[in-house]
């Protein structure tokens, strides 16, 4: 890893935590012997005037990724923004409709859809089911599954996985499936320890890559 990618990797930390680094939000590096990562996602219920909690979920991540091998014409950074909200009735018992915006690199893709969340203090499910409403959608089938169980008084386990699937209505275009998988422990705000990125991009052939290293979090 040079001199310049350090810099521009602090630099996309900086500008990742500009304007929430007093909310109570989890940052992620997560450097790979492919590409370096810097993630940072986090949901919770828009506040009522008197301070509890409305029936109305932010849903908030925004992802950069840089590839060692970059240079000025290929293998650039990926910049990705997914902002959604959803109106979780307690009738609905954690289902919800949700709407979604993703700004990647490519465009700008709104969707619609329906969610469901469930957050508890050792363990977190959060999924949705939406699709594009362009022309020629992808139908999009997003879930995280978060299980931090109590191993001692200090020390807690921290797992996570992450599935993101985008499937063609349009039987030119291709699937794409990935995976983010990530296994260590959690001592108060911090956790730590090793993961794995996982893509398949095709529709009969699939082109497979994998990025294996470790993750640091850091929950402001």
């Amino acid at each position: 890893m040079n001199y310049n990618f350090n810099i521009i990797l602090v630099v996309i930390a900086m500008l990742l935590f500009r304007g929430i680094a007093f909310a109570q939000i989890p940052v992620e590096v997560f450097i790979g012997y492919k590409k370096a990562t810097v993630d940072v996602m986090f949901f919770k219920f828009i506040k009522n005037k008197n301070g509890s909690n409305s029936k109305f979920l932010f849903f908030n991540r925004n992802r950069t990724s840089i590839d060692y091998s970059m240079t000025e014409t290929t293998n650039l950074p990926q910049f990705g923004f997914t902002e959604a909200f959803s109106y979780n009735h307690e009738k609905l018992k954690g289902f919800a409709p949700v709407v979604v915006a993703s700004i990647l690199n490519k465009g700008v893709y709104p969707k619609a859809g329906f969610q469901y969340a469930k957050i508890k203090k050792d363990y977190t499910i959060f999924s949705w089911l939406v699709a594009e409403t362009l022309k020629e959608p992808n139908i999009d089938f997003f879930f995280l599954g978060k299980y931090t169980p109590k191993l001692t008084d200090k020390l807690n386990l921290f797992s996570q996985i992450e599935l993101i699937n985008a499937f063609p209505t349009v039987e030119n275009n291709n699937f794409a499936f990935t995976q983010r998988i990530r296994l260590g422990l959690k001592i108060k705000e911090f956790q730590f320890g090793s993961g794995i990125d996982l893509t398949q991009l095709g529709r009969n052939n699939f082109t497979k890559t994998e990025n294996l290293g470790g993750f640091l979090r850091y929950e402001f």
